[in-house]
């Protein structure tokens, strides 16, 4: 589709999924991450296609919600959604790959479980994935799309209770109460005890602990 025929009004979050469908796209997945920046554990991508006669009340960008709201939401997008496909890629993959590349992978990977296949996916952010399938990237999509706000949502549970799992496995980080991310108290921890194995090797604030020089770029 001409990138022209996307332009939305901000208030209105099904906007973007009743155009797709006035196109003859009938089938909409909304695709979105979670996990880009964090230190440590997986980068999660989900895709989501919603029912189009259900629109789900409270759906938005998983930023904007609270932890409680966001946990509602999975239950509801989950029960209600017409499928849901999730992908994940792991910290050594970011490592060897780069973070770009392993969230591209990660939403391919979640795009591929959609059953049925989607006609269309509308893609937060700027980066197209590597499917033959119809394909709009939408800036701060999770804010402007129903679709990509459902899988912002799923995204971000899922990676959350990930992070849960990995704080009882290494409990001297605080995975639960900073999900990776660069907090003080994790930098704190990672100077104490240096990086666990889900800590992402080649992210400023880790590498310098793995290589002694934070200009080192450990890419292979």
């Amino acid at each position: 589709m001409q990138a022209s025929l996307f332009e939305s009004p901000d208030h209105d979050l099904y906007w973007f999924e009743r155009h797709a469908r006035s196109q003859g796209y009938l089938l909409v997945a909304g695709v979105d991450e979670a996990g880009r920046g964090p230190l440590a554990g997986p980068v999660v991508a989900a895709a989501v296609i919603l029912h189009p006669d259900r629109p789900i009340e409270g759906v938005n960008d998983s930023k904007k919600l609270t932890e409680h709201q966001r946990e509602l939401l999975f239950d509801r997008i989950t029960a209600e959604a017409l499928t849901i496909g999730i992908g994940s890629s792991p910290p050594e993959q970011i490592d060897r790959i780069n973070i770009l590349q392993a969230t591209r992978q990660a939403m391919l990977e979640a795009v591929n479980q959609l059953a049925p296949c989607p006609d269309i996916l509308l893609i937060d952010g700027i980066n197209t994935i590597s499917s033959p399938l119809q394909q709009q990237t939408i800036k701060q999509g999770d804010g402007r799309s129903a679709s990509i706000a459902a899988a912002s949502i799923i995204a971000k549970v899922t990676r959350d209770r990930l992070m849960h799992e990995f704080d009882r496995q290494y409990p001297l980080y605080g995975f639960a109460r900073h999900k990776g991310y660069g907090s003080a108290a994790h930098l704190a921890a990672l100077r104490q005890h240096g990086p666990c194995p889900i800590h992402r090797a080649s992210f400023r604030g880790v590498r310098e602990l793995v290589t002694g020089d934070p200009s080192v770029c450990i890419f292979s």
